[in-house]
C-alpha cells in the first residue's frame, strides 16, 4: 500500500471544505473509518475519516484490494466510527 496516512474521499468543488469538515467531525469523535485487520502480517489500519458510513463504505474495497496486492492474508475490514489515535498498529 502506498500511503498508510489518512484517506480523506475528495470531490472537485468540496474537497477542501470537505477536508475540513471532516477533521471536524474527526475531533468530534463523529467521523467515520474503515478498519481493516489483516492476520499476516498482524496489522490493525484505519483508513478516514469520512463524513458517512457511505462514503467510507465505498472506499472499503479499494483499500482491502490494495493489502491483498501486498499479499496480506486473513483481511477483515468493517466501517465504524471511532477515533484512532494510530492509523497502522502493528500487532506482530
Amino acid at each position: 500500500m502506498n500511503n498508510k496516512g489518512l484517506n480523506v474521499v475528495k470531490t472537485r468543488s468540496t474537497s477542501g471544505l470537505k477536508v475540513q469538515v471532516a477533521d471536524i467531525y474527526n475531533r468530534l469523535g463523529l467521523a467515520w473509518w474503515v478498519e481493516v485487520r489483516t492476520h499476516s502480517p498482524r496489522c490493525l489500519y484505519y483508513f478516514g475519516p469520512f463524513l458517512t458510513s457511505g462514503e467510507a463504505e465505498s472506499a472499503l474495497p479499494g483499500y482491502v484490494q490494495d493489502l491483498e496486492l501486498e499479499q496480506a492474508e486473513g483481511i477483515e475490514a468493517l466501517v465504524r466510527r471511532c477515533k484512532p489515535t494510530q492509523v497502522t498498529v502493528s500487532e506482530d
